[in-house]
């Protein structure tokens, strides 16, 4: 009892599984297909049903007209049979009408009054009757309807037998005065139909099959294989992006082929040129870091040598000495930004609430500024100013900015002492600290490329990394290092804008 009970409920559950298994394998072959594959299939798709379209309301069509010429031949029958000199219809005459007219009984409907003229003998049951007359059984019906009748009437003959009996109403021609009522079999008229309708379906097949030729060659071309160039030359291209050889050569097209090939060919060049830029500065930034490496040595023992030189009693070492020692300190310090530089990248912040003002001092002590020099650093900032930041990321960012305040006034040949002044206040949502100096500002040509690298110096012999080194540890807070025009006077004025963790600015 048991396995009987359980071996229809492993059928049941197991043709659902084999149905899902073919499903799920017919559609991981649709989507392995390309696009020929897919164009192909729709194509014959959309080829199937416009055959289905085209074939069905034809077939209807016949069937209306092949009824109206039975209705034809009735009536010139029915008139035959009137002017019969006897009254009566003869027996050979009127099977010789009936059979040339292709039908069974004849009859004529004059002012609600219906005459039989003429009719087999005997007369066959009628299975279904077709009102072809502009008002049917019930009433004047909508077009529409009508032509979906007919189609189903159509249907239902060429899925028959033929051995039905059909009784048939309708008007023999336009403007007709009288209605013909016929009854016929239907095995002509199906046969008359399957005649017709393989001649039409193979009419269409033929037509289709050339349209479809026409159409998918027309998209293969203009559409499939463009498509398949361009992600054919991206994979290749993708492979070696180094090779120039392989950056795609657009077409003369106007269309958006034609200019998705012209930006795909656009962005392939920059990025070849960017990759090649980057590989020569990759190998030209290792050479750099060993000469730099070696150069730091050197110059760290001539540091060395100088400071003994202080100590010489010649006015005349006495007078160049400090120069000496501050030229060895910015080279010093050129090697260590260029080294900072070259790291593939800088360490997240470790942001703290730090006070920002006993910052901002550290970093004046740490370029030896004080009141006594001839370059002085005023720190205008409140006691109570938190910032949230890396310290020594923002110290770095700091430093980098009063040495080139401190680089730009003491190059520039004017009277009477600097000042760079740093001041800072808080938003709800930031930290803006702005730093202004009395130097001679930033002439033009450097402010196009200010934060790129060997590019953006304002100063002969500068290399523009102090700035770049600044502004990527400020982005990398989530701020913005600018310069802000000066409409107060001369000088240079950056502004640093730093968002409080989780607050965008």
């Amino acid at each position: 009892m048991d396995q009987k009970v359980e071996h229809p409920v492993d059928v049941d559950i197991a043709v659902p599984s084999r149905s899902r298994a073919a499903a799920a394998r017919v559609k991981s072959r649709l989507q392995k297909l390309g696009l020929p594959g897919k164009l192909l299939i729709l194509t014959i798709l959309f080829v199937m049903l416009a055959e289905i379209l085209i074939f069905v309301p034809s077939v209807a069509n016949y069937r209306v007209n092949w009824l109206t010429d039975r209705l034809r031949s009735a009536q010139l029958a029915s008139l035959a049979a009137e002017a019969s000199p006897q009254g009566a219809v003869p027996q050979a005459l009127r099977d010789e009408l009936l059979r040339t007219a292709q039908v069974r009984a004849v009859a004529l409907k004059r002012n609600d009054q219906r005459q039989l003229i003429l009719a087999s003998d005997p007369m066959p049951a009628i299975d279904a009757t077709y009102d072809l007359s502009p008002q049917g059984p019930d009433g004047m019906i909508s077009s529409f309807s009508r032509r979906a009748s007919q189609v189903w009437d159509a249907v239902a003959v060429l899925f028959s037998n033929g051995d039905r009996t059909l009784r048939v109403i309708g008007l023999p021609h336009e403007g007709a005065g009288v209605l013909i009522e016929v009854v016929l079999p239907e095995a002509p008229l199906r046969a008359a139909m399957l005649k017709f309708g393989l001649n039409i379906l193979v009419l269409s097949i033929i037509i289709s099959v050339i349209t479809a030729a026409l159409v998918y060659y027309a998209l293969t071309m203009l559409l499939v294989r463009p498509m398949l160039r361009l992600a054919s030359n991206m994979q290749h291209f993708t492979e070696r992006p180094e090779d120039a050889s392989r950056i795609i050569s657009p077409s003369e097209r106007k269309d958006e082929i034609g200019t998705a090939e012209r930006e795909l060919a656009h962005m392939q060049s920059e990025l070849h040129h960017l990759l090649n830029q980057r590989s020569r500065l990759a190998a030209l930034g290792l050479a750099v870091s060993k000469i730099n490496h070696d150069l730091r040595n050197l110059l760290a023992n001539t540091q060395l040598l100088s400071d003994r030189l202080m100590s010489s009693p010649d006015p005349t070492v006495q007078s160049f000495a400090p120069k000496l020692i501050a030229s060895l300190d910015r080279a010093i310090a050129f090697c260590n930004d260029t080294l900072r530089f070259g790291r593939a990248q800088e360490p997240a912040p470790r942001r703290e609430l730090i006070p920002l003002r006993s910052l901002a001092e550290e970093v004046g002590d740490g370029l030896g500024l004080s009141p006594s020099t001839r370059v002085m650093l005023a720190v205008a900032v409140d006691e109570a100013v938190i910032v949230d930041a890396d310290r020594d990321q923002l110290y770095r960012v700091l430093s980098n900015l009063v040495r080139n305040s401190l680089q730009a006034i003491e190059a520039h040949r004017g009277d009477g002492p600097g000042t760079i002044t740093i001041a800072a206040w808080r938003t709800p949502r930031a930290t803006h600290i702005r730093l202004s100096d009395t130097g001679p500002g930033v002439p033009e040509r450097a402010r196009v490329h200010l934060f790129q690298a060997f590019q953006g110096s304002a100063r002969k012999g500068g290399t523009g990394l102090g700035l770049t080194i600044a502004r990527e540890l400020v982005v990398a807070h989530g701020g913005e290092l600018r310069l802000v025009d000066n409409t107060a006077g001369r000088g240079a004025v950056f502004e640093i804008e730093l968002p409080d963790r989780g607050k965008p600015a």
